[in-house]
């Protein structure tokens, strides 16, 4: 199945990763994008008014926890894409119920609405946060998953929605589980845009967090080029398949090099506040990508010195970083 000619419906179209998949889309040659911004009275649709697109899409806004709502813009879709999500881990500490009513209730909705209208292809967008700290290395699929944080388990929830949904009606469902992306409109809530940021800010000092679990971090064009293959293999759907780069760094080492790549003296000082609790850290996240590969041919092509280069210099575009409160700590 190609995306070129094809109604796709993306939910979370304004967020980070949503919004580079909305301009992917379109470059591709989606004959639709009906894309899906959160409701709200200010009318403002995210990152959707940054895309190149902007005037060639259908914007639609709306809430995934309204099942009538969900199946009022299902109408005539052939593929979804389906990211909508409350994402940020702390929050969660504090706004479990929320995580379950959005992340599990509304990925439930979309479900159901695709099967109403006899979609061709969902593509639910899982996360690495679902393994946990990783038990062996490299993390395949058959990772057990680890409830470390109210977030992690409304995700394991909704894949498993998902995946009933699979079995039980033969929905076309694919799992897409993505490793750490990062890149240009990413949360200031990150690792990588807080202190790409406020070392723009010339800030002598700035807090972090744990700086010793390892991630496999992915420039935002690689998993969104994932998502695609994912979604135009025949032989994925029942399927979960990780997004990644089978490549192992520490967040110390991350800093680092940002730190190297802006040419900067600043120093890091651990903040407690900004420490995860003790059982809910995530310390290994390193991606097995074997099986993408297999099925699509899959390969990142941007390296983390590339990427990260491609997300200072677009932060340091005073449009850009202006949108961002540097000085806040983003849960």
């Amino acid at each position: 199945m190609k995306i070129a000619g094809k109604n796709i419906l993306i939910t979370g179209a304004d967020g980070f990763i949503g919004s580079h998949l909305t301009e992917y889309l379109y470059a591709r040659g989606a004959s639709k994008i009906r894309a899906l911004s959160q409701y709200n009275s200010f009318n403002n649709w995210g990152w959707l008014e940054s895309v190149s697109c902007l005037n060639d899409i259908d914007i639609r806004c709306g809430d995934i926890r309204d099942s009538h709502y969900c199946k009022s813009i299902m109408k005539d879709i052939d593929i979804v894409f389906h990211l909508a999500a409350l994402i940020a881990i702390p929050y969660s500490y504090v706004a479990p119920e929320s995580y379950i009513d959005t992340n599990i209730k509304g990925t439930l909705n979309i479900l159901q609405a695709s099967l109403d209208e006899n979609v061709s292809k969902i593509v639910v967008t899982s996360t690495s946060e679902v393994y946990g700290t990783a038990k062996y290395v490299p993390i395949d699929e058959k990772h057990p998953l680890q409830p470390q944080s109210p977030y992690s388990a409304s995700k394991i929830g909704a894949d498993n929605i998902a995946l009933s949904y699979y079995n039980a009606f033969e929905l076309p469902v694919v799992i897409a589980r993505p490793f750490n992306t990062y890149g240009p409109r990413q949360s200031a809530r990150a690792v990588i845009p807080t202190i790409i940021s406020q070392i723009l800010a010339k800030k002598n000092e700035i807090h972090v967090g744990d700086v010793t679990p390892t991630r496999d971090f992915n420039y935002v064009t690689d998993t969104c080029r994932g998502m695609v293959c994912i979604a135009e293999c025949e032989q994925s759907a029942g399927q979960v398949i990780n997004i990644g780069s089978n490549y192992e760094i520490s967040v110390k080492d991350t800093l680092e090099l940002i730190k190297k790549l802006m040419k900067s003296d600043v120093e890091f000082k651990v903040d407690n506040q900004r420490i995860r609790p003790a059982n809910s850290e995530v310390h290994r996240l390193w991606c097995d990508n074997a099986k993408i590969n297999e099925l699509t041919g899959f390969v990142p092509e941007i390296s983390i010195e590339e990427g990260l280069a491609k997300t200072i210099d677009w932060f340091s575009n005073p449009k850009n970083i202006e949108k961002y409160k540097v000085d806040l700590y983003n849960v």
